[in-house]
């Protein structure tokens, strides 16, 4: 009974001629997502292996931690 309710709704609300164009594309949408579901990304995220061999973890931390070295720098106005 209430899908019958709800169906009167919706011919009321969308019209008779507007029902087939929202069924055509709720179908389309059905089948897009199903297909998406099904098969393997299009687009592949993963980075690809690099040949070049990657520091130790350590020496990559011991190069992050250290600060640069540069000369403390000098005002040239002296306070008197």
């Amino acid at each position: 009974m209430e899908l019958v309710l709800i169906l009167i709704i919706v011919l009321i609300i969308f019209g008779a001629g507007k029902i087939p164009q929202l069924g055509e594309g709720l179908g389309k949408a059905i089948k897009g997502f199903k297909k998406s579901v099904n098969e393997a990304d299009a687009i592949d995220v993963t980075p690809p292996p690099s040949d070049a061999p990657e520091a130790p973890p350590s020496q990559v931390a011991q190069a992050q931690a250290a600060p640069p070295a540069t000369a403390p720098v000098q005002s040239e106005k002296q306070v008197k």
